[in-house]
């Protein structure tokens, strides 16, 4: 990762760009490259994000190196051609077909760290901009795998720990203590219930492929020794809330229904972290400039979460449009076609001319 950042952020210093990197302190070795050209205009101008990061490979069957990019039959394989280092190379390469003397508006490129574990950079990065009053230009493009289909919207996510705690005792008394694993199996079967009640309350977001708030329940933990009652039981679940709605609300809801119903006598939740949701306007400047390259003209949603959410807090209004498929994404075998990183050249140069220029 550090690399990686390291060589996007040389690639555009060469192009003239005035480049910061924003460090992780909790992983060093992380950062998130944040590089400008042409003058500050605040609100004007274009924000241009991707992500660095890739899903791990461990366990799929590839048929060749996936950190080895090929090209085969028109397609470039490899993790993270499609999601999204093809469009961060295409993004580089349409920048420098434009002379640095003609930017007339400010070009602002973040390139994010830990977007696939829950859009970490981004969040860093918003907060950090957000404490030094940065003005960021209000169009922003996420160049998500979108097959170029222009989308304004998707769910965010939010992580949840439960902890359910009981009384430790010898297993051959098992009387004398309360067992926490049998005790959190009750949490779990009221939180598949809590799951199913969300799921009928369908929300007016036609654009959503499934207009309710999705729940599931990832990882549970729990016990020492088979000869021990345990006392202690870990719940890791996460939901995804919907655009336009408060990030803690079905949490909120959750704990409610945890206590009503009594599954656990002794138990506590609280948020892990929070990826918001995007829901950007109809009718942003950016999208009439998108309209003119779009793959189809309807204005959708994406299923899966971006950095938009986060660069949104900073007044910006991002849209999610780029090159490849979601579909092939954490894949084995991910592809990008060679077409399309072609024409994300072309694309991309447009738009910032379009903009900027």
């Amino acid at each position: 990762m550090a690399d990686l950042a390291a060589h996007v952020a040389e690639g555009c210093s060469d192009l003239g760009f005035r480049v910061e990197l924003f460090p992780d302190a909790e992983h060093p070795g992380k950062c998130t490259v944040v590089a400008a050209i042409g003058p500050e205009t605040g609100p004007d101008g274009l924000l241009i994000s991707g992500h660095l990061d890739v899903v791990p490979t461990e366990g799929q069957p590839w048929t060749s190196d996936p950190f080895r990019m090929i090209e085969r039959e028109g397609n470039l394989y490899g993790r993270g051609t499609a999601d999204m280092k093809g469009f961060v190379a295409a993004t580089l390469q349409a920048l420098g077909r434009i002379d640095r003397r003609e930017w007339k508006r400010e070009l602002l490129l973040v390139w994010t760290h830990d977007e696939e574990v829950g859009c970490l950079g981004s969040a860093q990065v918003a907060a950090e901009l957000g404490r030094r009053g940065r003005a960021v230009p209000r169009s922003c493009l996420i160049g998500e795998p979108t097959g170029f289909r222009v989308l304004r919207m998707h769910p965010g996510h939010v992580g949840v720990e439960i902890e359910v705690r009981g009384k430790a005792a010898h297993s051959s008394r098992p009387d004398l203590g309360h067992n926490a694993i049998v005790a959190a199996a009750r949490v779990v079967a009221e939180i598949e219930a809590f799951g199913a009640e969300l799921a009928r309350e369908r929300a007016d977001l036609p654009e959503l492929e499934r207009p309710f708030v999705i729940l599931n329940v990832g990882r549970i933990a729990g016990g020492t020794a088979i000869n021990i009652v345990p006392d202690r039981a870990v719940i890791h679940l996460g939901y995804r809330q919907l655009p336009g709605m408060a990030d803690e609300a079905p949490f909120r809801r959750l704990e409610a229904h945890l206590a009503a119903c009594g599954a656990a006598a002794d138990w506590s939740a609280r948020i892990l972290r929070i990826t918001p949701a995007l829901l950007t306007r109809l009718g942003t400047p950016l999208e009439s400039v998108l309209a003119g390259y779009a793959s189809s003209p309807e204005i959708g949603a994406a299923t899966f979460a971006t950095d938009g959410g986060n660069l949104a807090k900073l007044g910006a209004e991002p849209l999610v449009f780029g090159p490849g498929s979601i579909e092939v994404a954490h894949m084995a075998d991910e592809y990008v076609p060679v077409a399309d990183l072609v024409r994300a050249v072309d694309v991309v140069e447009g738009i910032a001319r379009a903009v900027c220029t």
